[in-house]
């Protein structure tokens, strides 16, 4: 393995800083991609295209949560393939990966625009807001193929070592989509049609970058068809290594839709707000998933390796690093939450609620890494049945029912006290296997 003297003897924390960076630069850049729209939407002033914008944003995660599921488990089996020298079989996992992306953005496309109607029902959109959240989706459906290329490839060319290319891909996205929407949404006054075609063409542009890194120098990574043929059930691998980080990503996108619903009974301003929260403290859980991923293969190489003390000091010095980040970066969010708000919304009751509701959202900040981190650690001693209960747990089992309760208590605020509800009791499970798998550290045969 490439650096294998950082796996294994150096310093624990440059190792933990050697894996982590680059990916949390990459989430940031992601973040930035993320909050452009909403941000420049805000800067018209109408409440209905900024809420469009967070009504749609499911069908974001949606795509993101097959990219992710792509992106994790093939990155895996190629960059496990490559450095065992079987070459093939990380083509084999290489060639699923891409053509499995083209195709199921093309089907997830054609069945967004068939049923954009009905699923916008769904996800909450009102009379008002319906006309600009079908206008988005409808741009968005139509380049979801470059929106999953994009953000998988971005982890496959990292699974055989090209972490600057990655990088690169992600900056150019970013870029493009940046350049384009002032000038598609404010310029050219084409609000948020605007905004999901730069998205569009934002994903695009990284999209064919990496196709220019695979044709030019991979080495393990192809765009040829013939090896997925050959053993396509590859890919039951390559989903079930995939699934818990693409669970995370789609119930994160559901559970908004459970919570906008719950908010179009509070008015169009409510739902506004809300997203405009979540958007200034989504920053704090992106982060510190980052970390956890991006080290995610120090903890599998030393558990696979025996080497029960590194996988102890690892586990003890990633459970202080989350807790740290999550305050610090809880009580900058709450600090600067006028300012964050104020980025979104100018109508002064919804920024008014805005900044009330992220009160809520940050008090679950501190230990909201302890979950990411357990999944991440469960994956990497290979249990995977347990990592997808813990993907589950979070934004599924517990925050869906905890948002109809404490709706029916406290109204708007209740909303955003379940998340915060949410986040401490998944803190207390994860922390609880944490602890667990921390005490059987020196006995690692028995994990």
């Amino acid at each position: 393995m490439k650096n294998e003297e950082l796996f294994q003897t150096g310093s624990v924390w440059k190792a933990i800083f050697s894996m982590a960076v680059p990916s949390i630069v990459i989430v940031l850049v992601m973040v930035l991609y993320n909050m452009a729209d909403m941000f420049f939407v805000g800067q018209l002033g109408d409440m209905a295209q900024v809420a469009a914008v967070s009504v749609v944003g499911p069908v974001f995660s949606i795509l993101a949560a097959v990219a992710t599921m792509l992106g994790a488990g093939g990155s895996a089996i190629i960059a496990r393939c490559f450095g065992a020298g079987e070459i093939e079989q990380g083509r084999t996992c290489a060639s699923l990966c891409f053509w499995t992306g083209i195709g199921l953005g093309i089907v997830t496309a054609i069945l967004l625009i068939l049923g954009r109607k009905p699923l916008l029902d769904v996800l909450g959109a009102t009379s008002e807001i319906m006309p600009y959240a079908e206008r988005y989706l409808v741009i968005l459906a139509a380049g979801a193929p470059f929106l999953i290329l994009a953000n998988s490839m971005a982890m496959l060319v990292r699974a055989e070592g090209a972490v600057k290319e990655g990088l690169i891909g992600n900056l150019l996205g970013t870029l493009v989509n940046l350049i384009l929407d002032p000038l598609f949404i404010l310029v050219w006054n084409l609000g948020v049609g605007g905004a999901a075609a730069a998205s569009v063409l934002g994903n695009a542009a990284a999209t064919l970058w990496y196709l220019g890194y695979v044709v030019r120098r991979g080495n393990v990574l192809t765009l040829r068809l013939r090896p997925a043929l050959q053993k396509p059930q590859v890919l039951g691998n390559v989903i079930a290594l995939g699934l818990p980080n693409g669970i995370s990503s789609l119930l994160a996108g559901f559970a908004s839709s459970f919570s906008n619903n719950l908010l179009a009974g509070y008015g169009t301003d409510a739902i506004a707000a809300m997203a405009a929260a979540s958007k200034t403290t989504m920053l704090i859980g992106m982060i510190t998933m980052a970390l956890c991923m991006g080290c995610q293969p120090l903890l599998a190489y030393s558990y696979g390796a025996g080497d029960a003390g590194r996988l102890k000091a690892l586990l003890k010095d990633l459970i202080f690093l989350t807790l740290v980040f999550g305050t610090a970066a809880g009580g900058a969010c709450y600090l600067g939450r006028n300012a964050l708000i104020g980025m979104f919304l100018r109508e002064k009751a919804a920024f008014e609620l805005g900044t009330q509701l992220v009160v809520f959202l940050v008090l679950g900040s501190p230990v909201i890494g302890l979950s990411y981190l357990a999944t991440n650690y469960l994956q990497a001693i290979d249990r995977a049945g347990g990592a997808v209960m813990l993907s589950l747990l979070r934004q599924g089992l517990l925050l869906i029912p905890l948002l109809y309760l404490l709706d029916l208590f406290f109204g708007v605020q209740g909303i955003a006290a379940a998340y915060m509800a949410a986040d401490l009791g998944a803190a207390v499970i994860a922390g609880n296997v944490l602890l667990h798998y921390y005490r059987k550290c020196g006995k690692l045969k028995e994990i």
